[in-house]
């Protein structure tokens, strides 16, 4: 760490030295890629990777599209050939829904968060209140590797019980809180509902949701500063916001290019894009990986003064996937939904929000069986497939539009 309130040094190196290192180094990580993935073996086959040092070269290397990971994975269990190391040297295996498998080694701060964290304000001694989740999906996982890279002691909440969430934070009085922004205000109006104090709390890393302004000014009007992050399971920390929260800095150790939906063409500065990124984890050499989410560059350094390129954070996703608390919902999981039930003949899933929570609603038209057994089995089917509650809602046919929806995402966040 700085003296000058920096992670460190690199954030606030001129940007033509950090674009001259990055891809300096990006020849020995795509050596490594190919050598060592048999994924990238292949893809990469035909690649000299002297060649690859600029943003010209590197756009013209294949694109591999976080949506395609499921079926790669299950042709080439459990990672799809894209990891560098035996199973057996793998710390932890994480299954995200799709489902997607996720390994993480034990190098410290394995997806790098601690940089997310540091500029949110996190720091050596406090004590961090980790509400994202320890079963199986890795986000809890994330968030507490870079905090202990912090020298931070972390709670490991998990998600929901809410009253016991909040007499923890009553009786151990944590600084932080890392989790969904809208988990946090649920943790707050318990608080006031119970009568408990959880002041301690004055400032919050947030991410696997959008975090609209109002609810940001809440949360600091109730004596909490909320900063975001923006990070994937595969790829580690992306992006993150600075107390000047004007857009969201890239991290250090990352390339990242803003290209046209479904290609691998760069698309111009400024212009809204799909965010593809290519890592430097020896580990899960990712090359040119496909997020799936919208987002474009900004101009000009952050006002805070570090200097890497900024994004405008996410803007939402370049196909049907959505993210609903901090979850990926994908076509292919509805699809499952409505194939356990032979009752259903059409159907979307909804996404709204009420109240900065996310509402999940399964429409269908259905035929036969009595309505009441048959909403409890979906709903039933919803939370098994896609790891979330659902209301189910029995509609008309007619009013299900034929456009080839599948999920159909109506949130706001003007």
């Amino acid at each position: 760490m700085t003296d000058d309130g920096y992670y460190d040094d690199l954030e606030t190196r001129d940007p033509a030295e950090r674009e001259r290192d990055l891809f300096a180094r990006l020849p020995a990580q795509i050596r490594h890629a190919r050598a060592h993935t048999a994924a990238y073996g292949e893809l990469l086959k035909d690649i000299d990777p002297e060649t690859i040092d600029g943003r010209d070269a590197l756009a013209r290397l294949p694109v591999t599209r976080k949506s395609e990971l499921s079926a790669l994975q299950k042709a080439t269990p459990p990672f799809g050939g894209f990891v560098a190391h035996p199973l057996a040297e793998v710390r932890k295996i994480f299954a995200s829904p799709g489902p997607i498998y996720e390994p993480e080694s034990d190098r410290p701060d394995y997806w790098r968060l601690a940089r997310a964290l540091h500029a949110a304000g996190f720091r050596r001694g406090q004590v961090v209140h980790n509400t994202y989740s320890y079963h199986l999906t890795p986000a809890g996982s994330m968030l507490e590797s870079g905090a202990f890279a912090l020298g931070c002691a972390v709670i490991p909440a998990g998600t929901g019980q809410s009253e016991l969430q909040v007499e923890t934070i009553a009786a151990v009085r944590p600084h932080a809180y890392v989790g969904t922004p809208s988990f946090l205000k649920i943790i707050l109006d318990k608080a006031d509902e119970l009568g408990r104090d959880v002041g301690s709390i004055t400032h919050a890393s947030v991410s696997g949701e959008a975090l609209p302004e109002r609810l940001r000014s809440e949360m600091a009007d109730r004596g909490v500063s909320v900063l975001q992050a923006y990070a994937t399971a595969d790829l580690g920390l992306i992006a993150y916001e600075s107390p000047a929260k004007d857009g969201m800095i890239l991290d250090e150790n990352i390339i990242v290019e803003i290209v046209k939906p479904g290609s691998g063409d760069p698309v111009p500065p400024g212009e809204v894009g799909e965010v593809v990124v290519t890592v430097f984890n020896p580990d899960y050499p990712l090359v040119r990986f496909a997020t799936g989410d919208l987002s474009a560059f900004m101009e000009g350094p952050s006002p805070c003064g570090r200097t890497n390129q900024r994004i405008r954070g996410w803007m939402g996703r370049a196909d049907q996937t959505t993210k609903v608390k901090g979850m990926f919902v994908r076509p292919e999981q509805v699809n499952a939904v409505a194939a356990r039930h032979d009752e259903i003949t059409a159907y979307r899933m909804m996404v709204s929000q009420v109240n900065h929570q996310d509402v999940l609603t399964f429409r269908c038209h259905v035929t036969g069986r009595g309505e009441e057994d048959l909403s409890t089995a979906i709903a039933q089917t919803v939370r098994e497939l896609c790891k979330l509650r659902a209301d189910v809602e029995f509609v008309e046919a007619d009013e299900l539009p034929n456009d080839g929806k599948v999920i159909d995402d109506t949130r706001s966040y003007d």
